[in-house]
């Protein structure tokens, strides 16, 4: 069972509950020791005197507040001990606010509330069905281990919580500290649209029992195979960062991707395909789902699944964007193609190998 790392009183109005306070989470980093190279020597830190180099006892060392480069206020521990607020044994709850209204970004540690015991259960469950209830968060302050903390008390389905806050002067304001923000907003469009789309297209419910902390299972892999001699595999490369020419065929592929485009979703993007078909020189391909065996050459746009860019030519292919372009690669599997440029496309559309397939995915349909 779980220790207690603080025992006190929560009060709200003229109702307490005396409470104890369990941490809510572990940590499981992967540590390491520090070793001297070369050999199992472990390195040390110790407390030395930067000017003189000689190692300085704890009962010799006081907390020195820099006014000016090299001008201290020197404070000895027991003058800071005289000032610390004593550790409370009372959450007073001053303010119940919306819960929905504390930005994330001010949520700090969280810990486990409980009853110190039966008898104070039926007081306990009434805080937390009222919190609940509400949907409010007691908001009240705590010392613990000779720190003051802003905290929120809030209710889950069958306990409390007591999350600890950041102070409102410990906020970054990110409009100060964050350079190339947009200065716009994004309109509606087809861009937006899109990534809505693929937002729904990958929405499902919170299960973190899903998500793994990967880098440290790969630090646990690395340290078992150094042990057993085992060669070591090296990470991938982080993805290029998206180029604005390429957004809406990027959007495109992840939707695809995701599942998106199922239901009215694909009929509607074949009906949008269809229009850009119509449409001298900009075909994109798609209108031979919908033929009847039409064979390549009848028309822009009127080509089967799969294409012959190499029998279209260059010439066809640079009149359509590269959003288009991109697509027709994308059918074609080829290779590489997310980092290509449009000219880049095009060669890979009419290259050889692209040739011979589309040739022979005419046969077969033949």
């Amino acid at each position: 069972m779980a220790r207690a790392i603080w025992t006190g009183v929560i009060t709200f109005g003229l109702v307490s509950v005396p409470v104890a306070l369990f941490t809510a989470t572990e940590d499981h980093t992967v540590h390491f020791h520090q070793l001297q190279r070369d050999t199992a020597d472990r390195v040390r830190n110790r407390r030395v005197n930067e000017r003189t180099g000689d190692e300085v006892s704890s009962r010799d060392i006081v907390k020195g507040y820099e006014l000016d480069e090299g001008d201290y206020v020197v404070v000895e521990p027991d003058e800071l001990d005289s000032i610390a607020p004593g550790r409370s044994r009372t959450v007073d709850i001053t303010d119940f606010v919306d819960l929905s209204d504390i930005e994330p970004v001010y949520f700090d540690r969280t810990y486990y509330v409980a009853p110190r015991g039966e008898e104070y259960g039926k007081v306990y469950e009434l805080l937390r069905a009222a919190l609940a209830d509400t949907g409010k968060a007691g908001i009240a302050t705590v010392v613990m281990r000779n720190k003051q903390y802003l905290t929120a008390l809030r209710a889950e389905a069958d306990h409390l919580v007591m999350q600890t806050l950041h102070w409102a002067d410990e906020v970054r304001d990110p409009a100060r500290e964050l350079p190339g923000l947009p200065a716009e907003r994004a309109g509606r469009g087809k861009e937006l649209d899109m990534a809505v789309r693929l937002i729904d297209a990958m929405s499902g419910p919170w299960e973190p029992e899903r998500y793994h902390d990967t880098y440290r299972d790969r630090v646990r892999e690395l340290v078992r195979d150094k042990a057993a001699g085992r060669e070591i595999a090296t990470a991938q490369e982080p993805p290029r960062a998206t180029d604005v020419v390429d957004l809406m065929a990027l959007l495109e592929s992840s939707l695809d991707q995701a599942g998106g485009t199922g239901g009215e979703g694909r009929a509607g993007q074949r009906g949008e395909d269809a229009g850009r078909a119509k449409k001298p020189g900009r075909g994109t391909g798609r209108t031979a789902e919908r033929g009847k065996g039409g064979s390549p050459g009848h028309g822009r746009g009127e080509r089967p699944r799969g294409g012959r860019e190499g029998a279209e030519g260059k010439d066809e292919l640079h009149r359509l964007t590269k959003a288009e372009l991109y697509r027709r690669a994308t059918e074609q599997a080829v290779p590489g193609r997310s980092q290509m440029t449009r000219e880049e496309l095009i060669d890979a559309l009419t290259g050889p190998e692209r040739r011979r397939r589309g040739r022979g995915r005419a046969r077969s349909a033949a």
